[in-house]
């Protein structure tokens, strides 16, 4: 049976003013480690929502509190296959929003346990290496240079 899932989602790079990336490992794949991400709710639901919603319940941290950028970086990906079920028959593709989010300080998390196993706070340089997932990678590349322009 096929699932209702949006194939339109966000992907929220937390980051502190030194350039530390939070990155969280996934229950359903231990060892494989991202940045927060999430399908959008609803069609309508606007991105900078999704990001809101996403991050409190990945993270339990309020993106009101923080500066959050859309940086207007836009990733389309074939969806993996193990994941395709969630999705509409014949979805096979995902477009994603990358955004980031300058938070003061490495802050403790509070980690949504049926997604995540845990969380750590790294170098974005060692981000890079750590993460699964393409654009995940390729976007925290990016920060020393959206840091500066944010």
């Amino acid at each position: 049976m096929a699932g209702t899932k949006i194939p339109e989602s966000v992907l929220v790079v937390i980051h502190t003013p030194d350039l530390r990336v939070l990155l969280l490992e996934r229950a359903d794949h231990p060892g494989f480690w991202q940045s927060v991400t999430g399908s959008r709710a609803r069609a309508d639901e606007p991105l900078a929502e999704t990001c809101r919603r996403e991050v409190l319940e990945e993270t339990g941290l309020d993106t009101a509190q923080h500066e959050l950028t859309d940086w207007h970086l836009v990733n389309r990906y074939e969806i993996y296959a193990h994941w395709r079920h969630r999705y509409a028959a014949g979805v096979t593709h995902n477009t994603e929003h990358v955004f980031g989010l300058r938070i003061p300080d490495a802050l403790p998390v509070r980690v949504a346990p049926r997604e995540h196993l845990r969380y750590e706070w790294l170098a974005w340089d060692r981000a890079v290496g750590r993460c699964f997932s393409w654009s995940n990678a390729e976007a925290i590349r990016q920060l020393p240079r959206r840091a500066v322009t944010a």
